[in-house]
């Protein structure tokens, strides 16, 4: 399986960062083709440039080299791993520009005969979803927990019903103890993704 694992976090000695290495580790026990993708590291822009968002119902919406990049690795994924610190219960900007950036028609979703919308990327069968929080449990959920929407929903619209998702949430990691438990626990249930 070919998994495409995203990391958002400027900083690379942060715990977001321990959990992707971590994911990523599981996952090459499996024997899985991993591809690591930090996109503080590659310098990816969140906002769509004027001359993208021109593009983006023409018939060549990928006009950036680095944003082409990004959409040939995601159309060739079986699975999308995702890791970043939820910020006010979304997604960073950076990852939503990833989303909004990479998944233009003809990549995240396409046509039928009657114009209707259809999925593109069905080939991921896994989408995997991997937060830390600053708050409890309880008021994540009061405030819908929009990036774990956008993940297990929205995004699996692109993918199709035979897309999976899981997701793996860290509530106020406070402890050394806890953290490690549940860095532990990634590592295990990665290494059990086929």
């Amino acid at each position: 399986m070919r998994a495409l694992l995203l990391v958002v976090d400027p900083d690379p000695a942060s715990y977001t960062h321990e959990l992707a290495r971590r994911a990523r580790s599981g996952l090459a026990a499996a024997g899985n083709e991993v591809t690591v993708v930090d996109l503080h590291a590659i310098g990816f822009a969140a906002a769509m440039s004027p001359v993208e968002r021109e593009a983006y119902h023409g018939d060549e919406p990928l006009v950036s080299e680095q944003v082409a990049a990004q959409a040939a690795l995601v159309t060739t994924a079986d699975a999308l791993v995702v890791v970043y610190p939820s910020i006010a219960s979304g997604l960073p900007a950076i990852l939503k520009g990833w989303f909004e950036r990479v998944l233009v028609p003809g990549v995240g979703f396409g046509f039928n005969a009657q114009g209707k919308v259809r999925p593109a990327l069905t080939d991921i069968r896994h989408i995997v979803g991997i937060a830390t929080y600053r708050e409890p449990r309880w008021k994540v959920a009061v405030r819908n927990d929009n990036g774990r929407r956008t993940l297990t929903r929205a995004f699996r619209m692109s993918c199709g019903l035979q897309a999976r998702s899981r997701w793996f949430g860290c509530h106020e990691p406070t402890s050394s103890a806890g953290r490690d438990e549940f860095a532990d626990r990634v590592e295990r249930e990665m290494t059990g993704l086929s």
